[in-house]
């Protein structure tokens, strides 16, 4: 029996030009295989060759697993307990092996498990020219196409046969049987059929690697493309930065007379491609990504990771682009998320902004008017900052004297435990997916839940001027705190929702529907 093992495996290694490691793998598997059809059940199997002298011993394993965890695989499992009786020094997750019978490895019994044997060395020359081909480290894969199968390409590359599917193919690009293409390597899928390399030509990774290619100072690392965003076919925009005086880096990529910059287009089905000089100042950042648009200023919200970007009329069709495309690209290529609006709009969002401020302070602190005022002019925003500012600065208003500041500051953290006490009372029963919304924090979620607002559905429903009252807001600001909920609800949208419904968000409730079934 010895003797017919070694020979077997002999003969397909030699056949199939694998190691013999490789066949005694795949034997030892069909071996397993068919000890199983002794038994009743999915029964867990493991045969063991001798490398050395082709004896191999056949075991019965069953894998030990915690009490609390039940029996999931009755045929394969023990119960932690059970399994002490017999090995006092057994741990979970590991294993206990019986030895039985082997089956006879005969004439009959090669020619049944020769298919199996075979694809198992097939599967195992797979991962190996798969793991060869990733130990290049190469990002871009360069090959023909062999076949199209259900609108995906089939592109061979020397040994490898990738998969570029429908939905990462430029659009409106024709491709043919025939064709020579280049992408970029987006993934590995595993599944029955084995390792499949999935290529992609719109992901903006294969952008940055084009530009690899075409700028030797980006291979040389004196150049350094910091992210890229694209609407594959139609247009682009990279990041570039160099530490580099001597270097200008947007020329650079642009090359002479575009050369660059037109190699990667031509590649691309000309796509137009925006290069931006990257900055670690994100306003400035933001400005350069927006270009052709001139800005005329820009405001930083830190804490939302927003930016409300100014323009003037002729620059506002243009800061937006088509169908919103150009500020689209520019907030996927910065990470921020970009309001763009005109001088009036920015005003009456600051005169809101203002009002509502005045409002909350005239509301939690008791005061009149004139004091909020004074307040709002002084920069002061929230309860928070009135409560716990240092007191040398509230004392530096000179319309305040210091028994007026020390009321004010002490109504402001009695207002704020209140509300915090409030708050936790009503967050209880409110749904996860509520308090987990972008924007939303306890506080917020409690005052919902003392109203009754305790779902994500609940809440899509609410008319402005309800949100508004619920958190001591103006109509205008909860309408824009239900907007930032709900990103899928376009400006466009909105004008067309308030102009029907007024100042009411009933018709919001479809995009909340969405977000439920988008999580």
């Amino acid at each position: 029996m010895s003797r017919e093992v070694l020979l077997l495996v002999d003969v397909l290694a030699r056949e199939k030009n694998v190691d013999e490691d490789v066949v005694f793998s795949a034997l030892e598997h069909a071996l397993a295989q068919a000890t199983k059809k002794r038994y009743e059940g999915e029964v867990d199997i493991r045969v063991e060759i001798d490398r050395e002298t082709g004896e191999y011993k056949s075991f019965r394993r069953w894998h030990v697993v915690a009490d609390s965890a039940g029996l999931q695989l009755p045929d394969q499992e023990i119960l932690h307990f059970e399994a002490l009786e017999q090995y006092p020094d057994i741990e979970v997750d590991e294993y206990i092996e019986e030895p039985i019978e082997s089956v006879e490895l005969g004439r009959r019994f090669a020619q049944d498990t020769k298919q199996v044997v075979l694809q198992r060395i097939r599967d195992a020359e797979r991962e190996q020219i798969l793991a060869d081909f990733l130990e290049r480290g190469d990002s871009l894969v360069t090959g023909t196409i062999k076949r199209m199968e259900r609108g995906e390409a089939v592109v061979e590359s020397g040994k490898i046969e990738a998969r570029l599917p429908r939905d990462q193919m430029i659009p409106k690009e024709n491709l043919r049987v025939g064709d020579r293409v280049r992408a970029y390597i987006l993934r590995i899928d595993r599944n029955a059929r084995g390792p499949q390399v999935i290529l992609s030509r719109t992901a903006p990774e294969f952008i940055m690697k084009l530009f690899e290619l075409e700028v030797p100072e980006i291979e040389q690392g004196s150049l350094v493309i910091k992210s890229a965003a694209r609407d594959a076919g139609v247009r682009a925009k990279i990041a570039v930065h160099t530490d580099d005086k001597r270097i200008d880096p947007i020329g650079t990529c642009v090359g002479m007379r575009g050369s660059r910059v037109q190699a990667v287009t031509g590649e691309l089905g000309g796509e137009r491609v925006d290069i931006v000089l990257w900055s670690e100042d994100p306003a400035q950042f933001v400005i350069g990504a927006l270009a052709p648009a001139n800005v005329s200023s820009i405001m930083v919200d830190e804490e939302k990771h927003c930016m409300d970007v100014v323009v003037d009329d002729e620059n506002l069709a243009i800061a937006i682009g088509r169908s919103g495309q150009n500020v689209r690209l520019a907030a996927e290529l910065t990470g921020w998320k970009i309001n763009i609006m005109t001088a009036e709009e920015s005003a009456n969002k600051a005169e809101q902004e203002t009002a509502g401020i005045r409002a909350l302070f005239m509301e939690k602190l008791d005061v009149d008017q004139e004091v909020a005022d004074i307040l709002v002019d002084e920069g002061f925003s929230s309860l928070e900052e009135i409560a716990y500012v240092p007191l040398s600065e509230m004392l530096e208003i000179e319309a305040l004297d210091e028994d007026t500041v020390n009321e004010l500051r002490n109504r402001a953290r009695d207002s704020l435990v209140t509300e915090a006490i409030a708050s936790e009372e009503g967050i209880d029963g409110v749904e996860e997916s509520l308090i987990q919304l972008e924007g939303m924090n306890r506080v917020t979620a409690g005052k919902l839940g003392l109203a009754g607002i305790k779902t994500l559905v609940a809440f899509g429903g609410l008319a402005y001027d309800e949100f508004g009252a619920i958190l001591a807001l103006p109509a205008e600001r909860a309408r824009q705190l239900i907007k930032d909920a709900f990103e899928d609800v376009t400006d466009d949208e909105m004008k067309l929702i308030d102009a029907k419904y007024d100042d009411h968000a009933k018709a919001l409730l479809a995009s909340a529907w969405k977000l439920v079934e988008a999580k």
